[in-house]
């Protein structure tokens, strides 16, 4: 390319084409014209005809993308350069993890009533953007595009966007990480889990198809003020949250205000994934070991936050967004679609569906052999199949990392399959463990494993019941000394992978 000669140095616009007295910019363009080898920015000042032949476009970033950039993550060249601690990222990090401790020290019931806050009130927030998108000009189109007329059907039948699916609903309403699991802990004994399951489930897809009118409404008038085809200004991930949305953003009426709103969400939906995650870690250490943490629930939450936020600090420097990448492509999908296949096996196959019905029923009542027929399917062949497919499909089309156009180090990928490798040794070791360390041949240790325990029933008494009303034991011992090992084994293994999955969610919170 020739050299560039009375560069221009005003800023660039986002997608559209205008005309100053020292260059043109078209479409996140700067247009140069070739004069005798030259690149020359201000030939229109010069009076200088330039032929369309000799006219260059030189792409150029936005400025919000040069604001998130240089700005918010004094983003580096690549992994390789670590660069320095950006301190107003470490800082909001800081206050996030003092904010989480906070709320969760007195355990479900402090971190309940703040929950009631930051899970609702967003969705009066994302009610704001929707009505102010649905009155800009252009934002039909939007919408069309998102569901409607201009929708590219085509799109379902790329295994790719299932793949995504898939994905995102095990994320977002953290299965297989405990998450639920550990909430529904807390409900009373004979609360109808099915139905609450239901509704989480319709909520948690409900909020995303809400939530796209708000987004799609926006870039809709982007689209109609630049001129552009709407997916000329369609961007996934990062880019969408912080870069395309502010900007279209900007060109609103009282942008500030919308602005403060739009972030707000963002904030309060990252403070309320960190408050399930994080109580997940404490319920499972406070569980392992009753006689000496349950009463010091306070310094347990305490200690986790202050070592999220040691584990945080290599992701609010200069190449924290790299780190975060990788860590969001090698344990955000992977591990999630391993650990519901092994929870699927272990409570469908291994304890048996019969006995897990007969388990809900003794809690919600007793129900037709017609009305478990769809969840037998569910367990049993829908939801496996589903998952396994997405699993294998993932890991074929498995590529090289990359972060825009920056490609990762060798050893970067490497680490990455070291992350995964580290999540998922617990399970195959665990049952080794299991096998060679019990008494009798290795088919009568892999038969017992595999089979209930005698000691298994219901925490209270009141609640043993039908086939449990015979296995009544002291409440303090109920789970005898193996079943105590496996499940300290087993919990350990779902802090390793929260853990992974907090560590993953902090930069989406901390550059709000």
């Amino acid at each position: 390319m020739p050299p560039l000669t009375n560069f221009c140095p005003i800023p660039r616009a986002l997608f559209v084409f205008r005309q100053t007295s020292l260059c043109y910019i078209v479409a996140d363009m700067s247009v140069f014209c070739n004069i005798s080898g030259n690149l020359v920015a201000n030939w229109t000042h010069d009076n200088i005809t330039c032929p369309s032949s000799n006219v260059i476009k030189v792409p150029m970033p936005s400025p919000s993308e040069q604001y998130w950039n240089r700005v918010v993550l004094q983003r580096s060249s690549s992994l390789d350069e670590t660069g320095h601690v950006v301190w107003h990222l470490a800082l909001c990090l800081l206050l996030s993890c003092m904010i989480i401790a906070a709320v969760l020290i007195k355990g479900i019931k402090s971190s309940g009533k703040a929950v009631y806050f930051t899970s609702t009130f967003p969705y009066v927030l994302l009610l704001i953007l929707i009505i102010r998108s649905a009155m800009l000009e252009g934002s039909g189109d939007g919408i069309a595009y998102y569901i409607g007329a201009k929708s590219n059907l085509t799109k379902l039948t790329e295994a790719q966007v299932w793949g995504d699916a898939v994905t995102q609903t095990f994320f977002s309403l953290s299965i297989g990480c405990g998450g639920i699991v550990t909430l529904a802990s807390y409900n009373n004994f004979h609360n109808n889990i099915i139905k609450d399951s239901c509704f989480c489930g319709f909520v948690n897809h409900g909020t995303s198809i809400f939530a796209g009118f708000a987004i799609f409404g926006l870039l809709g008038h982007m689209a109609h003020l630049y001129g552009q085809p709407i997916e000329a200004v369609v961007e996934e991930g990062f880019a969408m949250a912080f870069i395309v949305y502010p900007a279209g953003l900007t060109k609103l009426p009282g942008s500030s205000f919308f602005s403060f709103l739009f972030f707000l969400m963002l904030s309060l939906i990252g403070l309320d994934t960190q408050f399930i995650n994080i109580e997940v870690l404490v319920t499972i250490l406070c569980d392992s070991y009753p006689n000496v943490l349950k009463s010091r629930r306070g310094f347990v939450t305490f200690g986790i936050c202050s070592l999220l936020f040691l584990l945080g600090l290599p992701c609010v420097t200069q190449a924290g967004i790299y780190w975060v990448h990788l860590l969001d492509k090698f344990a955000g999908s992977w591990l999630i679609l391993i650990m519901v296949l092994s929870e699927l096996i272990g409570f469908c196959y291994i304890y048996g569906v019969k006995n897990l019905i007969a388990d809900i029923e003794m809690m919600i009542g007793k129900k037709s052999s017609t009305y478990w027929l769809i969840w037998k399917c569910s367990w049993l062949i829908i939801t496996p199949v589903i998952a396994f497919a997405v699993l294998l499909w993932s890991l074929i089309s498995v590529t090289r990392p990359v972060y825009g156009e920056v490609l990762y180090p060798d050893w970067g990928t490497a680490m990455g399959w070291c992350v995964v490798a580290f999540v998922l040794i617990p399970i195959p070791g665990a049952i080794v463990y299991k096998v060679f360390k019990g008494k009798g041949s290795f088919w009568k240790q892999v038969k017992a494993l595999t089979s209930p325990s005698e000691d298994w029933h219901p925490y209270l008494d009141i609640h043993c019941v039908d086939r449990y009303s015979k296995e009544i034991v002291d409440l303090h011992h109920y789970a005898g000394p193996s079943i105590e090992k496996c499940e300290y084994v087993i919990n350990c293994h779902f802090c390793v992978l929260v853990l992974f999955k907090v560590y993953i969610k902090h930069l989406y919170h901390i550059n709000v």
